[in-house]
């Protein structure tokens, strides 16, 4: 097969001898300079995080992700709202498109194993831009979306406190104080209603865990997954007995507004996409499993099967049991079943199912999240302060903090259906550059080891992927798209005032060896040869030493004045095995 090239912007806008490079050209061979591939793989191999999630560990958080506001809150609201009984072929179709970004994500995965997830796939193949805001935008799906599984937590445990112990807590602070109006498409006062407590407690659990060790985590996530896998099948088989046919018809009701017929069915996948976010939360945890490029693939592809099916099955049976249009409902499995008799102990059950299954959701968001800016601040993307990991749990305890305290005031002052649309919007834009990446990087780097590749070649899934994911983006609301692009639009403000000015890759003269040094992570060290790599300022056994060593065969990054200096170092190596020496910096150059 002819390879193919796809030409380094940074190549094709050369500086030519003796002539200065006009600045747009400057600033555009910048905007597009790839992190090298060679560099990923040494930062990921040699990190001080712990590495202690097998091939179990990684499925349960695929499930524990996915299963959760997509059964217990969004089937409901995607009923009523959007599709009717029609729901179940929503739930199908954003089944099958996650499949197609599922099996890119896995082929990436295996090669890239690296936290950032999209972000550090796109800036590998599409340039620093694109992955800024391929990074910014997955703000959007995991911390937002931590918010909106908090708030379905939320409207569950009032619940469940109701059923149980005949306990009723007032509206005025377990509700947002305002709401989304479907038909007109603002905002509203929720008269009665201040703050959801419940939202922000659950946040900052979580979040409190997390900051403790992943290993934990795991163990309580593993117990939580068990359980709500068996709830969930209680819930299929126990209530399937009331299904009465007449619910299904219409089964796509006529179009209103912005609701229902062919359109709604779109829009209803575009917001149960919601659902499908966990499987790539997986590749999130790559540093921190034994064997990310066996496992990886696993933990992404099952973990989306296993719960795929049950989505299906459990909106059939919902929309079996009750009207569709009664189901805009915080917790609409357990209001279906008020509506027949004998089944309290049932309505219990899937309520403390839910209640796990949620907390479940917020606890791998929220490790996702975290682990995205820990990526992009040792890039320079961020301040280093979100690049270091906790020196005795080893955790990246800074972003998850700041992400859960975000996610907990979102949570309590929003409600939960703006909170899904602007999470779903964003994962589709992650899954259409994740699938234009696997396209990319077989003819770029075609000679680097896979753990797994996509079937059927480069074009024949990730095209239709990308496509697909892109119409259903296009489908959405047109205040949902807006929200996109001012949030995108913010996050080119703050790239332009911080990013762009401080990346490692587009200025390396701006960064010391005491710059690495404060990250505490061997990853990234400065200097180090073919006798392995060592933290900066560091002699060979690891002491602290004041000269920083430089190898006058390697070209240093410390006077790197222009960016086409920078281009010709970050050039992919030829083969996969002859992995570059890190790049050596020349202290006499501060």
């Amino acid at each position: 097969m002819r390879r193919i090239r796809f030409p380094n912007i940074s190549n094709v806008l050369h500086e030519e001898p003796g002539q200065p490079l006009p600045l747009w050209k400057h600033i555009l061979r910048r905007l597009f300079t790839r992190k090298p591939i060679e560099q990923i793989l040494r930062e990921g191999s040699n990190t001080d995080m712990k590495r202690v999630l097998g091939r179990l560990d990684l499925i349960a958080v695929g499930i524990g992700a996915i299963i959760g506001t997509g059964i217990f809150v969004l089937t409901g609201v995607a009923a009523a709202e959007n599709a009717g009984p029609a729901v179940i072929v929503s739930f199908i179709i954003a089944g099958v498109v996650s499949a197609l970004s599922a099996f890119s994500y896995s082929e990436l995965a295996s090669m890239v194993p690296i936290s950032g997830s999209a972000y550090t796939y796109t800036y590998a193949t599409m340039g620093e831009l694109l992955g800024w805001i391929i990074g910014w935008d997955l703000i959007l799906e995991y911390l937002v979306g931590a918010a909106t599984v908090a708030v379905g937590w939320s409207a569950y445990i009032v619940s469940f406190f109701k059923d149980v112990f005949s306990v009723e807590f007032t509206p005025k602070t377990t509700q947002a104080p305002v709401l989304w109006d479907n038909d007109t498409l603002s905002f509203k006062v929720n008269h009665g209603s201040y703050i959801n407590l419940p939202a922000i407690f659950i946040s900052l659990l979580m979040t409190m865990l997390l900051v403790f060790g992943i290993r934990q985590a795991s163990w309580v996530n593993q117990t939580i997954v068990a359980i709500k896998i068996v709830v969930v099948l209680l819930f299929i088989f126990g209530a399937c007995k009331y299904v009465d046919r007449k619910n299904y018809s219409p089964f796509v009701p006529r179009r209103q507004g912005n609701s229902y017929g062919a359109k709604g069915v779109f829009k209803g996948t575009q917001r149960v996409f919601f659902a499908y976010i966990g499987f790539d939360a997986v590749s999130t945890a790559s540093q921190e499993a034994k064997n990310p490029q066996r496992d990886l693939p696993w933990g992404i592809c099952v973990s989306l099967g296993i719960c795929t099916a049950l989505y299906i099955a459990v909106s059939a049976v919902l929309c079996g049991i009750i009207s569709y249009t009664k189901l805009d409902v915080a917790s609409p499995l357990v209001f279906a079943l008020t509506f027949h008799k004998n089944t309290r102990w049932l309505r219990i059950l899937i309520e403390l199912g839910a209640i796990c299954g949620l907390s479940s959701v917020i606890l791998i968001l929220l490790m996702g999240q975290p682990r995205i800016f820990f990526t992009m601040a040792r890039d320079g993307m961020f301040p280093k302060i979100f690049g270091r990991l906790h020196h005795r749990f080893k955790t990246p305890y800074v972003p998850t903090i700041v992400s859960g305290v975000v996610c907990a005031v979102l949570a309590g002052i929003l409600p939960v259906d703006i909170l899904g649309d602007m999470t779903s919007i964003g994962t589709l834009l992650a899954f259409i550059l994740v699938n234009i990446g696997v396209i990319i990087m077989r003819y770029t780097h075609p000679e680097l080891p896979r753990g797994f590749k996509v079937p059927f070649g480069p074009f024949l899934l990730p095209v239709p992927g990308a496509c697909i994911a892109l119409v259903v983006l296009v489908l959405s609301d047109g205040p949902t798209i807006y929200r996109l692009f001012i949030w995108l639009g913010i996050g080119i403000i703050v790239y332009a005032a911080y990013g762009y000015r401080r990346s490692r890759i587009g200025n390396p003269e701006k960064w010391s060896p005491e710059d690495i040094a404060y990250f505490q992570d061997k990853g990234l060290a400065f200097d180090g040869g073919e006798d392995g790599l060592r933290l900066p300022g560091k002699d060979k056994m690891g002491k602290p030493s004041t000269v920083h060593e430089y190898n006058e065969s390697q070209p240093s990054l410390g006077n790197a004045g222009s960016i086409q200096e920078e281009a010709q170092i970050a050039r992919p190596a030829p083969t996969a095995m002859s992995m570059p020496t890190p790049h050596h910096y020349n202290a006499s150059n501060e």
